[in-house]
Parts: C-alpha cells; structure tokens; sequence
C-alpha cells in the first residue's frame, strides 16, 4: 500500500545503515529483496531493521550464486550494497556488471568515507565519520569531552536516510531518463549535510568552537534538559520571546531577573536558578504544569516510557509485531499508507518465490539448489 508500491530493490545484505535504509524503503511499500548469506541464521529477536523484506540465501562466492544476483538485477529497479570500495567489483557485481544487465538499473553503494578519497579504503565507524564531519566536536558540555550521539547522525541520519533518498531520487530520474547511476552515499557527506544551519550560523558569528555555550546545544538556558525532584528529566526548548514568557510564567520565575534571555554571559548563572526551580517538583508535576502549552516542553522518556505516552500511542507512533515494540513506518501518506506486513525472515526464507517472480524455471531453482547455490 505505500507510495513506493510496485518497485523492486535488491538488497546485498549488511550491516546497520544499510538495513535501515531497506527498512526505510520497504516500509514504504518497495519490494525490497535481501540478499543473505547461506548458513547465515537470525538471531532470537527478529532485527526491527530487516523487518518487511524478502530474503534468498545466495552462496556468492560461486559463480552460478553471482549469476543469480545479476539475473536478479535485470528486474529490479535498484541494487545497494555497504561494502568497502571495491568488494563487489571483485565478486563480480559490481556496478557496470550489473547495469550491463539492466541500463535503466539504480546502484547505491554506503560506505563511511566514500568511494574515493584518502581514507577511503580505511575501516572506520559511525563516531569516525562524525568526527571529520565537524558533528561530533560540537556535541557535549562546556569544558568536557565531546559525546558521541549514540549513532543517529551518520549510521542512520547521514547514512541509510540519506542512501533512501538518494535511491529513490535517483529511480525518479531513471523512469525519465531511462538511464540507471550509480548512488554515492558516504556517512561523512550525510553527516556534513546535516550541519548545513550551523554552517550559516558560523559564517553569521552565531555560533563558536566551544561546545556547549550555543544556542542550540545545551549552551542556552531555555535550551536544555533539566533534572526534575524525582530523578528524572525534562526539556525546554523556549527560544521564541512570546514562549519564553510563558516559561518564566509557568516555573514562576522572576521576570526581571531573567528579562536579558539572549545575553549568553548570563545564560550560567540562570541555568543554575532554573535548575534548582525544576528540582522542587517531580517530572509529572511539571508535566501537568507545562506539558502541551506553547512553553516547548517535554519529558525525557526512555525507549521503554515512550511508546506508553499519550500523545505517540493517539498518533500510533510505536508498534508491536511479533512481540517487539518498534517505531511504526514514517513519514505518513494520505493515501498510500505504509504498513508493517511482517518481522524478519529467516534468511533465504523466500528464495524460490523470489526466483520464480524474476523468471527463473523450476528446472533452475532445482538445479541451483543442487549445486548449493541456494540452500
């Protein structure tokens, strides 16, 4: 049912970014072929990030497995892979192997620094990419090391999103061109991507080197998350006058005394007062005091709070299936509603039916199975 209904993808099964932006892709309706490994078996919790697919087990490292992926190749719209430079070329699927097969044919490659470049050929990990990306220094506290952001921004954010997007940029224009490209998604480009407001900042002199002193990170005292009586958190993110007015009404603050907001050289000594204030109630009293009003408050749920929330379980925005409670298909359509059709396969789970929908005989798929090419 998702907008993406009717498009065939072949996944070169991997590792996180990579699944994610499968997962992205499935659950938008794509049909999205996963190539794993035989032997290979799913761990006891299904992986949320490879739920929706199709899975054949394909022993590439034969020549009639490679075949197979190629014959694959000619009916699908997209192939992607996560490898390092160059390991599909040496498999024999590389690009222009496979869009030898099928010139309309989109290849998306992701990798953490590129498919050029000095580190290019260099092992690496979310925190790296990050790091020569100019994200990873400008998170964290005043005078402390920097705090790697679990590994949303260049994993999944600068990652398997935007290797999502680029596929499917690329696709609308192969349906005009008639001419399939190759997709370049680097961690360390998505990463820079997503600090493209902060690059305008600094070129305005809105924002310095020294983490935590800025408006956005932490830095601000109506910007950041505070410790509540209990223990727990809560997050402001007042920044418009008419809703910084309503904080300072909501935690009865003294009006003049927090009058200069946008005077950085008085922001640590307010956020001092305003830390005390928020301590002298617990996080459900400051939820019935400024939860839903335009102070731009919220609590600071974990994963395990927030799918109980009443706002996210109005909206639907977790889901459980098969037993895992996991975020629900995003963004929405009016039309077209992606959906969750069902958990991780076992690996190699769909082969014949995968093979059968690309054309391949019973006499085929019998006769891969005898040379164990397919389990």
């Amino acid at each position: 049912m998702g907008p993406l209904t009717g498009f065939r993808i072949v996944e070169l099964a991997g590792i996180g970014p990579g699944p994610f932006c499968g997962m992205m892709l499935s659950d938008m309706g794509a049909e999205v072929i996963r190539i794993d490994r035989p032997g290979s078996v799913a761990g006891g919790t299904p992986d949320v990030l490879a739920r929706n697919r199709r899975s054949i087990a394909v022993d590439l490292k034969k020549p009639e497995g490679v075949e197979t992926v190629l014959r694959l190749a000619e009916t699908a719209d997209a192939i992607f892979e996560g490898f390092r430079p160059g390991v599909t070329e040496r498999l024999g699927l590389g690009p222009d192997d496979c869009m030898a097969r099928n010139p309309k044919l989109v290849y998306g490659r992701m990798t953490g620094w590129g498919q050029e470049g000095p580190m290019a050929e260099a092992a690496g990990h979310d925190i790296n990419y990050i790091g020569l990306a100019g994200a990873l220094h400008a998170i964290g506290r005043p005078d402390e090391k920097p705090v790697p952001p679990l590994n949303l921004v260049g994993d999944f954010g600068g990652g398997g999103m935007l290797l999502a997007f680029g596929l499917v940029c690329a696709m609308l224009e192969a349906q005009k061109s008639g001419k399939g490209q190759v997709v370049d998604a680097a961690m360390v480009d998505g990463a820079a991507s997503l600090m493209a407001m902060f690059f305008t900042m600094s070129a305005a002199g809105a924002f310095t080197d020294k983490r935590g002193t800025n408006l956005l990170d932490g830095g601000a005292h109506f910007y950041d998350t505070y410790q509540t009586g209990d223990g727990k958190y809560i997050c402001i993110g007042s920044i418009e006058p008419q809703f910084y007015a309503l904080l300072l009404e909501k935690a009865g603050l003294d009006k003049r005394r927090f009058a200069a907001q946008m005077d950085a050289g008085q922001w640590p000594a307010l956020k001092a007062e305003l830390a005390e204030v928020f301590k002298t109630r617990s996080r459900d009293e400051w939820c019935s005091i400024m939860e839903g009003t335009d102070v731009c408050f919220a609590p600071v749920l974990s994963i395990f709070e927030a799918p109980d929330h009443p706002h996210n379980i109005a909206r639907g925005t977790f889901v459980e299936v098969d037993g895992i409670v996991q975020p629900a298909p995003s963004p929405r359509f009016s039309r077209t509603e992606p959906q969750i059709s069902h958990s991780q396969p076992a690996p190699g789970a769909d082969s014949e039916s995968v093979l059968e929908s690309a054309g391949f005989t019973a006499e085929e798929i019998a006769g891969l199975k005898q040379q164990g090419v397919i389990p």
